[in-house]
């Protein structure tokens, strides 16, 4: 996957980009990265890309011209016709689902923008999506295209050293992650579930699912409303109802 991206902080993005996953994906040749600034794209002496908002009111607003700039430079370096993603707290709330939508895009542009944001007539002409990491604002769009590169970059072949790991984490399924345990035995007076050490993957996998489930009822109630549950979801939920003892991560199942 090729990735663009529009910043005036290039270097807030190795934190990515030499650790980590998304490192090793880079390095392998899984991802590549293209950064642009736009301040690159400016004609004063001060390369300012930013300038006072029309009607007044607080903060700077990016101007077009130079973002527009580096997005055609961008563009123009792409191996294929890239979406373009402006990382704003008005988009779509980024999910596994759009993440793993995302993946499957060829190529991608995503544009960090700073200040009070950009002006309109940039995002009407030129961004095709807008996505948020969450229901608050922050100081830039960096770190959100990091976290969406990261989510994305997860789901591409090659990029994580065992591909059952992305299988198997939260959200994945629906449903948050089952908790997990490693060596020793016991631990801080608590010991592993027995069913974990019973080496019988039925019930291992069964338990598993039980625990994650009863997790999600718990925690986020919202990612069950409206889903479809198979049957056997709907079973392991019925006896979690019958038993809340049974979805604890102490519990076992028969």
């Amino acid at each position: 996957m090729w990735v663009g991206i529009v910043t005036i902080f290039p270097e807030v993005f190795r934190a990515l980009t030499e650790h980590g996953v998304v490192s090793r994906a880079i390095a392998e040749g899984i991802v590549e990265l293209q950064f642009e600034d736009p301040r690159n794209h400016t004609t004063d002496r001060h390369q300012s890309v930013d300038d006072r908002p029309y009607g007044g009111g607080p903060g700077m607003v990016m101007k077009v011209a130079p973002l527009m700039a580096a997005i055609a430079v961008l563009k123009a370096g792409a191996p294929a016709p890239p979406k373009v993603i402006y990382l704003s707290p008005q988009g779509r709330v980024l999910d596994q689902r759009k993440a793993e939508a995302l993946a499957r895009e060829s190529a991608l542009i995503l544009i960090a923008g700073r200040y009070e944001g950009v002006d309109e007539r940039l995002l009407d002409r030129c961004v095709d999506e807008e996505i948020s990491i969450g229901d608050f604002v922050m100081s830039g769009g960096e770190l959100p295209a990091m976290v969406l590169l990261d989510a994305v970059a997860r789901h591409l072949p090659g990029t994580l050293g065992n591909s059952e790991s992305a299988v198997q984490e939260s959200h994945r399924a629906g449903v948050l992650d089952c908790p997990h345990y490693t060596r020793p035995e016991e631990m801080l007076g608590a010991r592993v579930p027995a069913v974990l050490l019973s080496g019988d993957h039925a019930s291992i996998e069964r338990y598993r699912r039980l625990v994650a489930l009863a997790r999600t009822y718990e925690r986020r109630p919202d990612l069950l409303t409206g889903r479809a549950l198979t049957a056997a979801e709907r079973e392991l939920l019925g006896v979690y109802f019958a038993d809340p003892r049974s979805g604890r991560v102490d519990g076992q199942v028969e």
